[in-house]
């Protein structure tokens, strides 16, 4: 057998290294044939080192190193030799020295690959993820992964050294509504019953702290069967954490000082806290969302008074019907052409805003087809609430709140990318003082918000059965950069609290018992007050890397229709493995690429 014991990896020698014989091991990456000389690189995960045959020194190796294809996998031995002079590539840290290959074996041959790993060509995310090892092999999702991995050595440090004990919750759980739809599990011992897995461990770790451990944290596999984007996936993991005892303001410094300490061994990011802190209602307000990005401005502001004030009468209308009007401000953005802003208003438009009104400010004044409309005095108002300045562009949307938000809040982001305003700075931000409560377009019916744990403001109590909709409740998200990577609240630990919750979403005894019946059971038995909070790691990961899809912090992800290209998953099942769950179904046949 081949003795392939490396002495060396492929990114670790220098010219410390001269005249010692090494072992290298790896992938054949570029291979240039100068007729006499051979020059190879090989590759691993921590670098290249050019390798040299010399047909003059060793003929037999330099037929066979004249044999190597791309991404066959390699050994060698050789004596490492300085580069001739003005050869060096000092952007390399083995830029310097080459290795005079004495020994060659061949350990893996490779097809010709899909796709070429050492060229960064546009490449189809489709293909990317069917060919996930090679996709992984390139490089640069390993560095994400191993600054995943980091983060989470990071994690588990700071909680231990805070007295938090890690513990691990079932996986096969009940099925409880937490806001998105479970993954069912069927049960072959007891035909037509299903677990389901844990969309989060949040009964679990309540329980926890009804069992008097205090302080516990997890890492936990999470699981949530709901319609996916560039920031979500199917199965994901939560930093978990739960603790007795405890207000809001010990989970705002002890997540804090956990960002400090991810940040400065990961990243050497000194941030700067306390993290500032905006209500619900300030952030739909003055951002159109619950997740503002900080990083740039161009804040949303109301001018529904000016508009009313106005002779601008399609506005008007829309106000009276129950609109609202909003307006941003583009720094130096009058330079666009009128074709740029009709893509604005277009960009718009997705999100079901009918279109923008729109002025620029120029030579010290208004101009624009709608200026007719306002008055000077009216004007001015819009100049300095707005705070407009020479070569600027106000864009102003009528609609509903809920569209009108939405709409402006992509705008928004949109124009900060499109003009670079985007900050290298991490901007957090805890949003705090939700609804507890929000209706149900298509049913009708209220539903919790965040989850039916969650305990209401105090200050809201007295309003919960009579305007349960305006009760604001004591939870928080934490955010990042425009990302939600946190949320948590204050539990209910009185059971008659509870119970006036279970009774607002509507539920009768049955659907309590039957879905909560345990955990209302427990809260009978001396429940101390609990809060806590969940984080996803891999949207901290995300923006530890820079990157705005989750896919590539995760090692094998699945699509945006859940499912994995490589494994060709989800897959039909054997009809004996159905036979034996007493489950009768047909499966829908799949076209995979």
């Amino acid at each position: 057998m081949v003795n392939y014991k490396r002495t060396h990896t492929c990114g670790q020698l220098d010219k410390s290294n001269e005249d010692q014989t090494v072992t290298l091991c790896g992938w054949m990456h570029r291979r240039r044939d100068f007729g006499g000389l051979i020059f190879v690189d090989i590759r691993d995960r921590y670098g290249l080192t050019q390798l040299i045959f010399d047909p003059e020194k060793n003929k037999e190796i330099h037929q066979k190193a004249n044999e190597l294809k791309s991404e066959w996998v390699i050994s060698i031995t050789g004596k490492v030799v300085l580069r001739q002079e003005g050869m060096a590539n000092k952007k390399m840290k083995t830029g310097e020295i080459e290795v005079e290959v004495e020994e060659l074996n061949i350990l893996s041959k490779a097809k010709v690959l899909p796709f070429t790993i050492h060229e960064d060509l546009n490449i189809s995310e489709e293909l990317r993820l069917k060919y996930r090892y090679l996709d992984l092999r390139k490089g640069n999702l390993i560095e994400n992964l191993t600054m995943r991995h980091k983060a989470m050595l990071e994690i588990r440090k700071f909680f231990d050294a805070e007295n938090f004990t890690e513990i691990n919750t079932p996986i096969l759980a009940k099925s409880t509504p937490e806001g998105a739809r479970d993954y069912l599990v069927p049960s072959r011992v007891f035909p037509g019953n299903f677990y389901a897995l844990p969309q989060s461990p949040q009964i679990f770790k309540q329980l926890l702290m009804v069992s008097g451990l205090d302080r516990y944290f997890q890492l936990s596999p999470c699981f949530r069967d709901e319609d996916l984007r560039a920031d979500r996936q199917p199965e994901f993991y939560q930093i978990d954490l739960e603790m007795s005892f405890g207000t809001p303001e010990d989970i705002y410094t002890l997540l804090e000082n956990l960002m400090i300490q991810i940040f400065k061994n990961c990243k050497g990011v000194e941030l700067q806290t306390p993290f500032p802190r905006l209500t619900y209602a300030e952030c739909m307000e003055r951002y159109g969302c619950d997740k503002p990005d900080l990083r740039f401005g161009m804040e949303l502001i109301r001018i529904d008074e000016i508009i009313e004030a106005s002779s601008f009468s399609i506005l008007k209308d829309q106000i009276k019907e129950g609109s609202s009007c909003k307006a941003l401000v583009l720094k130096k953005g009058a330079e666009l052409s009128r074709k740029q802003i009709e893509k604005l208003i277009e960009f718009v438009r997705q999100f079901s805003l009918s279109g923008l009104a729109w002025m620029k400010r120029q030579d010290n004044a208004f101009s624009s087809n709608i200026v007719k409309f306002f008055s000077d005095e009216q004007l001015e108002q819009l100049k300095d609430k707005l705070e407009v300045s020479e070569g600027d562009l106000v864009l102003i949307g009528c609609a509903k709140d809920t569209i009108l938000n939405q709409a402006l809040d992509q705008l928004r982001r949109h124009l900060a990318k499109m003009f670079d305003l985007i900050t290298k700075e991490y901007k957090f931000l805890w949003v705090v003082d939700f609804p507890m409560f929000e209706e149900n377009k298509e049913t009708g019916k209220i539903e919790s918000m965040h989850h039916p744990f969650t305990h209401p403001h105090p200050d809201d109590l007295n309003i919960l059965e009579s305007d349960p909709l305006n009760v604001r409740t004591a939870a928080y998200d934490l955010v990042v950069n425009g990302y939600e990577v946190g949320s948590g609240s204050q539990r209910i630990h009185d059971s008659d609290m509870q119970e006036r919750i279970f009774n607002a979403l509507g539920l009768s005894k049955e659907d309590i018992k039957q879905k909560f019946g345990f955990f209302v059971d427990a809260l009978e038995y001396g429940t101390p007050p609990h809060l806590g909070m969940g984080l996803g790691l891999e949207r901290i990961a995300m923006v530890l890397c820079k990157t705005d899809n989750i896919r590539d912090v995760i090692a094998f992800p699945k699509t945006t229709k859940a499912s994995d290209l490589m494994m060709q998953a989800p897959s039909s099942v054997d009809k004996e493995q159905l036979k034996e769950l007493e489950i009768n179904a047909e499966p829908e046949a799949i076209t995979w690429p």
